[in-house]
């Protein structure tokens, strides 16, 4: 019992909100909004991980698919769980499915993101001409 009360005396705020940690719903923003914010927190602190409960677990996967599909994230880690939490509705206790995805920069992510912003740069200059 002690080795648990220290674990927990332990925790750091930091640890309980975690800067480069991206929490998924899949009914409050697009998809292509978590993207480009998993790609902004990478660029931050090379790496982000995306977290999501229930149904929203397949956005992640998407999420984590298609940043490695364009050659800017690697995989670190991948971790899944059941969460205990309360149905609204009927007031009882339910178990939620939960996944954390680790994702790390790849060695070229920079240089990726630069011909990315290139690319818009050199779009936008040809809109307003």
């Amino acid at each position: 019992m002690e080795e648990i009360v220290d674990g927990v005396n332990n925790i750091s705020i930091a640890d309980l909100h975690k800067k480069n940690r991206i929490q998924v719903s899949n009914t409050k923003k697009p998809l292509f909004f978590y993207v480009n914010l998993a790609k902004r927190y990478m660029q931050q602190h090379s790496e982000v991980e995306l977290s999501a409960l229930g149904m929203a677990i397949a956005t992640v996967v998407t999420i984590a698919e298609i940043l490695k599909n364009n050659g800017l994230a690697i995989e670190k880690k991948i971790a899944t769980s059941t969460v205990d939490m309360r149905d609204e509705s009927r007031g009882r206790p339910i178990q939620k499915a939960k996944i954390e995805i680790v994702l790390g920069k790849t060695e070229n992510f920079d240089e990726l993101m630069a011909a990315a912003a290139e690319e818009r740069e050199a779009a936008e200059s040809e809109d307003q001409s």
